[in-house]
């Protein structure tokens, strides 16, 4: 069996028996092909020693670490999958070092600066009011934006002050707290702005552009760029905010598979990242106000 035809293979089983996104899948694609492209020898014919080979490659070439670790997770995934069908006998990547899945830490905006993107939508517009609403809605809850652009108006309790999260990554449903202040700025939404921006249209998302259609991702995304210009803050993106609310919550001493839930993560050990972002930042404090912490 030739490369190509193997990987065709591991593909199908990505997107059949798996039931990971097209994406997802795309970037498997793009990643086996790389390492192939790099290594050029038969699937069935690679050892430890090119495994390895290639790895340290991208990381003398510069790679970033996820994306270093998002190819050794690629090339882990496609050998058990070669073992498991009987077309290796052995899988080249068993003995990879732990190393090699160390991530970069996400840089989180300092609860200032949030505080400052969320006071800079012009809240007299009915634009701007949207935007609050948004900002408040993502800070408070941490929703991928994919899931806040999705949310339909009847996922919102406002009895309860929660919103119904219908997971696009295969994860379950989940319920997410919204807190006092953004269910105040989405009532106002509700109340001022949605309706001038439907017009006479009918729509049972929640958030709608000024044509009065479900807002996109990426409208959302240049929105959130456009007040973080404002502010005066670089590089805010929707993620950014996830993952702001999830280490503003550790910081604050939320319990960490309080706040998996939160973030509908599967796995614990996804969470455990943030524990590292706030304890550099606990570190930091100490050195900047204890006597002996410089």
């Amino acid at each position: 069996m030739k490369n190509d035809e193997a990987l065709q293979e591991f593909l199908i089983h990505l997107r059949l028996q798996r039931q990971l996104s097209a994406h997802t899948v795309q970037a498997y694609r793009r990643d086996l092909t790389h390492f192939f492209s790099v290594v050029r020898r038969p699937f069935d014919r690679v050892d430890d020693g090119a495994v390895e080979a290639y790895l340290t490659a991208l990381e003398t070439q510069g790679a970033k670490a996820s994306t270093r670790a998002r190819r050794t997770s690629a090339l882990r995934q496609f050998y058990r999958f070669c073992v498991r069908q009987g077309w290796c006998e052995r899988d080249p990547t068993a003995l990879l070092r732990q190393s090699r899945r160390v991530r970069d830490l996400p840089r989180v905006p300092e609860e200032h600066q949030v505080e400052a993107l969320l006071e800079a939508p012009e809240t007299n517009t009915p634009l701007g009011l949207r935007d609050r609403a948004i900002l408040e809605t993502l800070y408070a809850t941490g929703l991928r934006v994919s899931e806040l652009a999705a949310l339909r108006i009847d996922e919102v309790n406002f009895n309860l002050g929660v919103v119904k999260v219908v997971s696009g990554k295969g994860d379950k449903d989940r319920l997410a707290p919204l807190g006092e202040v953004a269910l105040k700025w989405l009532q106002r939404y509700l109340a001022d702005s949605r309706p001038v921006l439907l017009g006479a249209r009918q729509c049972d998302t929640l958030f709608v552009s000024r044509q009065g259609r479900p807002m996109t991702r990426q409208t959302i995304w240049h929105r959130i760029k456009l007040w973080a210009g404002k502010a005066g803050i670089e590089k805010v993106s929707p993620h950014k905010l996830r993952h702001a609310f999830a280490t503003h919550l550790l910081n604050h001493g939320a319990d960490l598979r309080v706040v998996q839930s939160l973030l509908g993560h599967a796995n614990l050990s996804t969470t455990e990242i943030y524990t590292h972002v706030a304890d550099a930042r606990l570190r930091q404090l100490h050195r900047q106000h204890h006597p002996r912490g410089g």
